[in-house]
C-alpha cells in the first residue's frame, strides 16, 4: 500500500495546517505542533530567546502548574519534549492511542496560554546557563559552533541556538511574548501525528485551540556564506577539527547529490574517510562528513577528532579525500549511498515519531507531503556525473570553512590549508 494513502492535510480557519498519517496498526500516536520559525528568526538582540521560550513552554500556563503539565502526560504512561532549531521549534508527545485529547490539550496550553511566571523564569535561566556551560565543556559540540560561526559570521545562521550567559541573562517575560507574538502565528504552524488516530478527530480536537496573538512577521533575512575560520587552542586530550564548504539548500535541485556525496566521503565505516584516515593510517577515531540544508544555504562539512600530533598529517589527507572525488568516484559507490538514503526515508515509515516529525517538516518547507515514492525517485536520479560535479562545485567554488579547538598548534594556517581547493 502506497504511504501516502493514509496522509492527508487540512487546513483550519485561523491558518493553522493538520497533517497526519493515519497507521491503524500501531497502539500509539506521535503528534506535535511544529512552528516555522527558530533561531533564524532572532535579532541581534533576542540571541537565545527562541530556546529560552521553548524552555518556558513547560514552566506553567494559565491552567495548568510545571508539575501538572509533566504529570498529566506521564499519568498516561507518554512523554513530552520539545526541540529548538535554526529554523523551527516543535513541541510534540507520544501517548496511548484513547488519550490524544489529551495530548493535543496539553500541547495546545503550552502552546498558547504561557505564562512566564519570573519566579520561574529565573529558575529556568540558571538552567540554560548550565546547557550553555554544558555544551562549552563538549569540544565536539563547540567546534560546530565555531564552524557555523566561520561559515556566516555576523548573522542569525551562525550563532549557536543556545545563545550566551550574557543574553539570556537579560531576558525578561516581555522579550519572550514579543518573539513569541511576532512569530507563533496559527498560519506557520503545522500541528502533525501519525499512529493510531483518525484525522477528522483531530482536525476536531485543534480546531479547539483560541490563539490570542498572531502580527504581522518580517521574513527571514537572506543568509550570505563568506566562509574562513575560528580557532581555540584549549588544554584536551584530543584536537577536534572541521573543514567545510558551501552547500546546496534543501529545496536546491541538488540537495540529495550533496547528501550522497556527504555519505560516500564520510557517511559509515566503508566511506572513503573511514578507510583511508582511520582504517588504513590510524589518524583517528572519528571522522565523518554531513550536509546541512537551511532553507536558501547548506553547509557541506567533514569533522575528525585526532590527536594533536596527528592534525598536521590528518588535513592534507582530509583534503585529498575532498578533492579526489570528484575524479575517482564510482557508479558501486553512488550506488551504496543511493541504497543507504533510500533505506533511512523507508524506514522512517516504521517509527511513529520520525514520520512525524518528517511530514511536519516537509509541509513546513514544501507546503505538502511528498509521497516516498517522490523522495526515492528523486535519489535514484541521481547519477556519478551529477556527484562528481557537485563534489567539484563544493569544493572549489567558495571559500573553506575551517574550525579546531584543542591543541592545534600544530595545525596548518587558513592560506595554506585554502590554497589545496580552488
Amino acid at each position: 500500500m502506497s504511504d501516502s494513502a493514509n496522509v492527508r492535510t487540512s487546513r483550519l480557519e485561523n491558518g493553522m495546517r493538520v497533517v497526519t498519517h493515519e497507521m491503524p496498526h500501531l497502539e500509539t500516536v506521535a503528534l506535535g505542533a511544529w512552528v516555522n520559525a527558530g533561531a533564524r528568526q532572532e535579532s541581534a538582540g533576542e540571541h537565545g530567546v527562541a530556546h529560552y521560550l521553548e524552555h518556558m513552554a513547560f514552566k506553567g500556563t494559565r491552567r495548568r502548574s510545571a508539575l501538572q503539565i509533566a504529570h498529566e502526560i506521564e499519568a498516561v504512561g507518554g512523554d513530552l519534549n520539545a526541540a529548538t532549531s535554526m529554523e523551527s521549534t516543535a513541541y510534540f508527545a507520544r501517548v496511548l492511542k484513547d488519550d490524544l485529547a489529551l495530548a493535543v490539550d496539553v500541547l495546545a496550553d503550552i502552546l498558547v496560554n504561557p505564562v512566564f511566571d519570573p519566579a520561574e523564569m529565573q529558575r529556568e535561566c540558571g538552567v540554560i546557563v548550565q546547557e550553555i556551560a554544558a555544551a562549552q565543556d563538549t569540544p565536539d559540540d563547540t567546534v560546530f559552533d565555531l564552524f557555523q560561526e566561520a561559515a556566516f559570521p555576523g548573522q542569525a545562521l551562525g550563532r549557536p541556538i543556545l545563545g550566551t550567559v550574557e543574553s539570556v541573562t537579560g531576558f525578561r517575560a516581555a522579550d519572550l511574548m514579543n518573539y513569541r507574538d511576532k512569530n507563533y502565528n496559527p498560519s506557520e504552524i503545522v500541528f502533525a501525528a501519525s499512529g493510531a488516530l483518525e484525522h477528522d478527530r483531530l482536525v476536531e480536537l485543534a480546531s479547539t485551540v483560541r490563539f490570542d496573538h498572531g502580527g504581522h512577521r518580517d521574513g527571514s533575512v537572506a543568509s550570505r556564506y563568506e566562509g574562513g575560520e575560528r580557532r581555540l587552542d584549549k588544554d584536551l586530550e584530543q584536537a577536534h577539527f572541521m573543514l567545510g564548504f558551501k552547500a546546496p539548500s534543501y529545496v536546491d535541485g541538488d540537495f540529495y547529490a550533496a547528501q550522497i556525496l556527504a555519505s560516500v566521503l564520510g557517511g559509515g565505516m566503508s566511506s572513503r574517510l573511514f578507510q583511508e584516515v582511520r582504517e588504513r593510517r590510524g589518524l583517528c577515531y572519528s571522522i565523518f562528513s554531513f550536509c546541512w540544508g537551511f532553507a536558501d544555504n547548506g553547509l557541506f562539512g567533514v569533522y575528525a577528532g585526532t590527536s594533536p600530533g596527528d592534525l598536521e598529517e590528518l588535513v592534507p589527507v582530509v583534503a585529498g579525500e575532498l578533492n579526489r572525488v570528484s575524479q575517482d568516484l564510482t557508479e558501486e559507490e553512488v550506488a551504496k549511498s543511493r541504497a543507504q538514503l533510500k533505506a533511512g526515508l523507508l524506514m522512517s515509515l516504521e517509527s511513529c515519531s520520525a514520520r512525524t516529525e518528517q511530514i511536519a517538516r516537509q509541509e513546513l518547507v514544501f507546503n505538502r507531503v511528498l509521497p516516498i515514492h517522490e523522495l526515492t525517485d528523486r535519489v535514484d536520479k541521481v547519477d556519478v556525473d551529477m556527484v562528481r560535479r557537485l563534489a567539484d562545485r563544493i569544493s572549489n567554488g567558495s571559500r573553506p570553512t575551517i574550525s579546531a579547538i584543542g591543541p592545534i598548534s600544530r595545525l596548518a594556517s587558513y592560506d595554506k590549508i585554502a590554497a589545496k581547493f580552488g
